[in-house]
């Protein structure tokens, strides 16, 4: 056994073994690989959302790699639930008679890799030095292909994806109001993935009524935020009194004293557990209480007409060419007061960050919730010329910023910035990886089939 080998041996391995049949675990039980995962840079297994075909039928989940089977126990992953939903533990050498135990009492299986690769230690030196690469046929089918063809791919999963999106809001206009149906759709987006599920929560448990009400009244701007984040931090369980560690660490902060007075009195008592919150390696300025503080200065921008009224119209409005920027501006926040200065209750930014919500979030915001609800709300109620206005404004939309899921589309592809260079492709990309390469159906993707020459019917 080489000493001092590093993991990223078994990281490229791992990635380069689709095209092996014969793969056997530890406990004997064939295997079959139908899409390795990507790399996961948060915290949990190394890939996340692999596909594996076993005895038992098609498995997803994450898959983690180790130089040593006894590692998972060295490590601690037996303890930490970030690691349940891992289904395949990958290892150079099963060292160890001990299982890789799952916290939640289920047992994930072992893949040896030695019996597979090993050789002499000229093969390991080679396996360290070699590049990055992977198993997967995409990337010699798209070698083939002309760039007309994969723009026409990307740009059809992409209006995909849009149409899904619209269809999916549709289906909530049927059961809530317009306005609570948007405000959801924003605070979800405010969540980013990991946040996603609590900040739903909050909308459903705070309606926008509610806090569009606390809106009116003759009192300065500056006390209508303070009402409305009273009520939305302390709905969401954030405020100090209500989390294990931040109470003492506040130390009597002048301005959580008053929203901690005025939840007190307010007579709420509904409100969510710090505990269904993700707090752990959120970047400062996507704190869910500087999200949440966006939120109600958004709510206060359109509380004369309301959020519906106000987004419908600014889509008529604005202009085809260069359009994004008016609806980036329209959903752009910047703060005074506390939290141009902070990022949580007593954690103090050491410099002025006014800024709640940048334009890289209002894009996001624009391409995913604004433009798919809109187009959603056109087919109930038909005005002149909205529904075109929203398709154009989506394919016009330049590039949002890149996250993990292209960025590893476009490697997994083999495609650079200059193809994907559209909003809408982005999001044919995410589209493509969700409905396809997470799901196991790679035999399902119309690249599969394409050929040199070929056109795609969008």
């Amino acid at each position: 056994m080489p000493n001092n080998l590093p993991e990223r041996v078994v990281v490229e391995t791992w990635q380069q073994l689709m095209d092996r049949a014969e793969l056997t675990t530890a406990g004997g039980e064939p295997i079959r690989i139908i899409y390795p995962g990507r790399k996961n840079d948060d915290r949990g297994a190394d890939f996340r959302d692999a596909v594996i075909a076993t005895s038992q039928g098609i498995i997803k989940g994450d898959i983690e790699v180790h130089i040593k089977s006894s590692d998972w126990q060295a490590h601690r992953h037996h303890q930490d639930p970030a690691y349940n939903r891992v289904i395949l533990h990958v290892v150079l050498w099963h060292n160890s008679e001990a299982a890789t135990n799952l916290h939640n009492g289920k047992t994930a299986p072992i893949l040896a890799l030695d019996k597979y690769i090993g050789g002499p230690n000229g093969h390991w030196s080679r396996l360290v030095h070699s590049p990055d690469s992977s198993g997967m046929p995409c990337p010699k089918t798209v070698k083939g292909l002309a760039t007309n063809t994969l723009a026409e791919f990307l740009d059809s999963a992409g209006e995909e994806r849009f149409s899904a999106k619209a269809a999916e809001f549709q289906a909530e206009l049927t059961q809530m109001e317009a306005s609570q149906c948007l405000y959801q759709g924003i605070m979800g987006a405010l969540g980013y993935a990991k946040n996603k599920p609590p900040m739903l929560k909050l909308a459903r448990m705070l309606l926008l009524q509610i806090l569009q009400s606390m809106t009116h009244g003759d009192i300065p701007d500056e006390e209508h935020l303070v009402q409305l984040q009273v009520l939305l931090m302390g709905t969401a369980g954030l405020l100090p009194s209500q989390r294990q560690n931040r109470h003492r660490e506040y130390k009597g902060d002048r301005w959580a004293d008053k929203l901690e007075g005025l939840w007190a009195s307010s007579g709420h008592t509904q409100a969510m557990s710090e505990d269904e919150w993700h707090l752990f390696r959120v970047r400062p300025n996507n704190f869910p209480l500087r999200r949440i503080a966006a939120m109600s200065y958004l709510i206060l921008r359109y509380r004369e007409r309301g959020l519906v009224e106000e987004v419908v119209d600014m889509i008529k409005e604005t202009a085809v060419s260069g359009g994004h920027l008016r609806l980036e501006k329209g959903f752009t926040v910047t703060a005074d007061g506390y939290w141009a200065s902070h990022f949580d209750f007593g954690l103090d930014s050491r410099s002025n960050n006014p800024t709640l919500l940048g334009r890289w979030r209002a894009a996001d915001i624009a391409v995913n919730v604004l433009l798919p609800f809109t187009l959603a709300w056109s087919k109930l109620n038909p005005p002149p010329g909205v529904e075109e206005k929203t398709f154009e404004l989506y394919r016009g939309y330049p590039g949002l910023a890149a996250n993990t899921v292209v960025r590893h589309m476009m490697k997994q592809l083999g495609l650079n910035s200059s193809l994907v260079n559209s909003a809408q492709r982005q999001q044919g990309l995410i589209h493509i990886y969700n409905t396809l390469c997470s799901q196991g159906k790679c035999q399902c993707c119309r690249l599969s089939h394409l050929e040199a020459g070929d056109n795609i019917q969008v």
